[in-house]
């Protein structure tokens, strides 16, 4: 799979390059720049896996969470430049969604097929319940209740203020979870079960390097990305609120959907949760209030408001992600029970 990785950056970064200088067609490019991501993501994901051999399930799922949503970022704040508000709440949906369902789903039900029961730390998945049902229902719908009564100025200053508080929320989880509280709520089994005489493939100075050259990589292809949504949008008849639910939340999160799926496979579950459930919080609470922030410096600005199906989307995911995990265990029928409330939603966001 990674040969296949490679030799897709090695054609598709060149490509990119010269299709971008040669004015190629632009779904062409469309196809060409979001296989050359994905395939970057690929050995973001590879390099992750190392990362977490070193440091532990947490802090290696968090890295992963974190470059994975480096390339989230990266195109969601070159379609901000643009002016594409729509698609860049769009893409913070699609991303809450596609972890918390499409991930997740597809990590248990990947990992049920070969282990009938796989378990992972209990007491995190109800820490992580709670700061869900935080960042989604509290800090996304009630700005959406206020805003009926604002102004655009006054709901945009609100949206700051939430923003604001919600990043020094999620230091502060951090802050929790590695170093207060790091090793005092430990599962009845071993954390990262067997991990301990596992040999990463590359050492960890490797492992950043090609994660930083990646990401730099995925940095360039992102914004030639962008400049494509609208044109493959008519060819296709694609919605902005499609192309940003589905398309770019895959494309975007392409390094956790490969590490987790990887990661249930080897029944690292503790990992694959991580990654999933890490970079919803981490979407929710850091990346849509820089966004937010972010905004104040262009010409159009993005209050933290989303349309009501996005709205309900994102609640019930977080519900039904909190109801199956809260137990702490898993198998491939409730993989496959997420999974199928994923391509629900995705229909009905197809037909918007």
């Amino acid at each position: 799979m990674y040969k296949i990785f490679l030799l897709m950056i090695a054609v598709g970064l060149p490509m990119s390059i010269l299709g971008n200088v040669l004015h190629w067609p632009v779904v062409m490019m469309f196809i060409i720049f979001s296989l050359t991501i994905v395939a970057l993501a690929g050995y973001m994901g590879r390099a992750t896996e190392s990362i977490a051999i070193h440091t532990g399930p947490r802090i290696g799922g968090l890295i992963n969470a974190t470059f994975g949503n480096a390339v989230e970022l990266i195109i969601a704040f070159f379609a901000l430049k643009a002016g594409l508000i729509t698609v860049v709440l769009a893409s913070l949906t699609g991303s809450v969604l596609g972890n918390l369902l499409l991930v997740m789903g597809l990590s248990f039900f990947v990992g049920g097929l070969k282990f009938k029961r796989q378990k992972f730390n209990v007491f995190d998945a109800r820490h992580n319940s709670g700061l869900l049902v935080f960042a989604v229902l509290v800090a996304f719908v009630i700005p959406e209740v206020f805003a009926q009564e604002m102004g655009d100025r006054d709901t945009f200053t609100f949206s700051v203020g939430i923003s604001v508080i919600l990043i020094l929320l999620y230091l502060a989880a951090l802050f929790f979870k590695l170093v207060t509280h790091r090793g005092v709520y430990q599962s009845d089994h071993a954390e990262g079960s067997g991990h301990e005489d596992e040999v990463a493939e590359w050492g960890k100075g490797k492992a950043i390097l090609i994660l930083l050259l990646a990401t730099l990589a995925v940095a360039y292809v992102s914004e030639s990305l962008v400049h494509t949504f609208e044109e493959v949008g008519e060819a296709f008849g694609w919605s902005e609120l499609f192309i940003g639910v589905i398309i770019v939340a895959i494309v975007g999160n392409a390094a956790e959907h490969a590490s987790a799926i990887i990661m249930a496979y080897k029944n690292k579950m503790d990992i694959a949760v991580e990654i999933a459930v890490g970079s919803t919080l981490q979407i929710a609470m850091f990346v849509a209030p820089v966004l937010v922030l972010a905004s104040i410096f262009f010409e159009t600005q993005m209050p933290l408001v989303f349309t009501l199906p996005e709205l309900i989307a994102m609640v019930t995911a977080v519900l039904l992600a909190i109801v199956i995990s809260n137990d702490g265990e898993t198998n491939w029928f409730e993989g496959a029970t997420i999974l199928a409330a994923y391509l629900i939603m995705g229909i009905g966001f197809f037909f918007l």
